[in-house]
């Protein structure tokens, strides 16, 4: 699979990368998560969330918005599903990691995707990106086999086991949204071949991408 710079044009309508904020505290930080041989996401912790910069982060992205400071790390060199949220996502990479990326304009209204329109970009250790929200992505990927930490920020309360009754998935379409929402604002399309739990929606149709293909 390709992989594109974020100064390629093709990476407008994702996302931009964060300049205006030194992340280089929260990158030091980052430093100390584990990297296991699968792929680990938590969604908020505590010395993440306290460094100062939290604050910076919550009054200038965010526009005072409370947020939550967690990570993904891990192994991983496939895209597996797609999911999206009702918010931008910002991703601050301590190690060079790959996004792999979608819009949420080119899901069919069957809720299905072709997942040979997906585009993959490097994001170089110490750089910050905002995803946007209409853009599909998933856990990041690690640059020649090596492992990947990402800090993941998103307005509080994302990604949480849900409380209420949610429509289930019945098949391999649906005309309905509420059938892909898996946690707090998480809208997940997954693909056949991408490990996840059953139940799933895997409304991602084509190659499950690999960046060692």
């Amino acid at each position: 699979m390709k992989i594109l710079s974020l100064d390629a044009p093709e990476f407008r309508k994702y996302g931009r990368v964060i300049r205006n904020i030194d992340m280089t505290q929260l990158v030091e930080a980052m430093k100390d998560t584990p990297i296991p041989e699968g792929v680990v996401y938590e969604p908020g912790i505590e010395a993440l969330e306290s460094l100062p910069v939290g604050k910076k982060i919550s009054d200038v992205l965010y526009g005072e918005l409370p947020v939550q400071i967690g990570y993904c790390n891990g192994h991983n060199s496939k895209l597996n599903a797609f999911e999206y949220h009702r918010s931008s996502e910002v991703n601050v990479a301590a190690t060079d990691a790959v996004l792999i990326l979608g819009q949420q304009q080119d899901v069919e209204d069957d809720f299905t995707y072709d997942t040979s329109k997906a585009e993959a970009f490097l994001v170089p250790a110490g750089t910050a990106v905002e995803i946007y929200a209409t853009t599909l992505h998933y856990a990041p990927c690690g640059v020649d086999g090596k492992g990947f930490q990402v800090a993941i920020i998103l307005p509080m309360g994302t990604n949480y086991a849900l409380e209420a009754e949610h429509e289930k998935v019945t098949g391999d379409t649906t005309d309905n949204e509420d059938c892909l929402l898996t946690a707090t604002n998480k809208w997940l399309i997954g693909h056949a071949q991408g490990g996840l739990e059953p139940g799933s929606f895997l409304g991602l149709r084509g190659k499950n991408p690999d960046l060692n293909e």
